[in-house]
């Protein structure tokens, strides 16, 4: 998989996207993770991606050029599956989305900032618009860091044990269950006897049950 991630603030990615499963991921080969200075793209010679909203209002707007010269620059170099814009208004992000989205090859990732982009870029160059939530960022760069790890992690061969993100919250609309480690008791505190017997299609209906009970009490939206 390929993820070109598009935006003013660069730096903001030197952390989270060098670290842990990505990093790991990207030395694999199995991830080729990019990121793109749209200030790299500016027509002017201060650099300038943003300006004045037309007809009034507080706060500025990434402009159309840069943008369209960055998108145009890759598109030149490989086909991409979805250019996809992060915004507050987009589809909410969920797992079912993830899954799709994690088997295409190319993507590339715009990431809003100010009051968002000319319109004119939603109108023609993006595919998709997602939000990671009803609520709002100082920028898109955020919510692209979490749809690049939640990407990455369902890319075969990242995850050392193959089953690990089939197991996850959300995966068949249900919570995870619980999960428990050593030492078996702890305080008084025990571990449930089954996690222990051996018993593996006992153990597999312990969690059912144990996931859809926690569903049920926290998220009984995702059963309907």
């Amino acid at each position: 998989m390929k993820i070109d991630i598009i935006t003013c603030l660069p730096n903001l990615f030197e952390g989270p996207m060098t670290q842990s499963i990505i990093r790991r991921s990207m030395d694999k080969g199995l991830v080729e993770l990019k990121i793109h200075d749209l200030r790299d793209y500016a027509a002017n010679k201060h650099k300038h991606v943003d300006d004045y909203a037309f007809g009034g209002g507080a706060g500025m707007v990434l402009m159309l050029e840069p943008i369209d010269k960055c998108i145009s620059n890759l598109k030149s170099k490989r086909d991409y599956d979805e250019v996809i814009y992060l915004t507050p208004d987009g589809t909410t992000y969920n797992q079912s989305i993830a899954n799709q989205l994690s088997l295409q090859k190319n993507l590339i990732l715009i990431c809003g900032h100010y009051k968002g982009v000319d319109q004119r870029v939603r109108d023609h160059l993006i595919t998709k618009e997602i939000s990671i939530g009803d609520y709002v960022l100082s920028g898109g760069e955020l919510a692209a860091m979490v749809l690049a790890d939640s990407l990455i992690r369902l890319v075969p061969g990242v995850l050392n044990n193959e089953t690990s993100a089939l197991s996850d919250s959300f995966q068949d609309n249900l919570l995870a269950p619980p999960i428990y480690t050593r030492p078996s008791e702890y305080k008084g505190w025990k571990v449930p006897e089954v996690l222990s017997s051996g018993h593996e299609a006992n153990i597999e209906a312990w969690r059912y049950e144990q996931a859809l009970k926690k569903t049920e009490k926290r998220r009984p939206d995702l059963l309907k």
